[in-house]
């Protein structure tokens, strides 16, 4: 799943140990304009450090994520995980962008009368 998203707040990261070894995580809340309304979403980092030190709030980045839900004692929790994060690319600013040239043909037909089929 994918989404366009302003960061709205940076958490501090929570480290720990497991039998695998350390693991960091630090979740990112980003804000999704949908029109008259504005929803905020929570992201988890999951070892993924340098990512987030060049997040910057307010800034808007393309977000893919995978959302996963597990039951514990009868309880669901949802986790939404990125997996990849682009800065939004802007448009150009100062008007419209430059127009591209208009190409030439590759092959410009010939005009009938110029056209030479006789064997000699």
């Amino acid at each position: 799943m994918d989404f366009e998203g302003t960061v709205y707040k940076i958490l501090p990261p929570v480290k720990g140990t497991s039998a695998r070894g350390e693991w960091q995580r630090q979740e990112v809340v980003f804000e999704k304009d949908e029109g008259s309304f504005k929803r905020k979403i929570c992201v988890t980092f999951f070892n993924k450090p340098d990512e987030v030190a060049r997040l910057r709030e307010g800034a808007v980045y393309n977000v893919s994520v995978d959302v996963e839900s597990r039951e514990y004692n009868g309880r669901w929790y949802t986790d939404v995980r990125a997996w990849r994060l682009q800065p939004k690319q802007e448009a150009p600013r100062g008007g419209d962008p430059m127009p591209m040239p208009a190409e030439e043909p590759a092959f410009a037909p010939t005009p009938a009368a110029e056209v030479d089929d006789l064997p000699f």
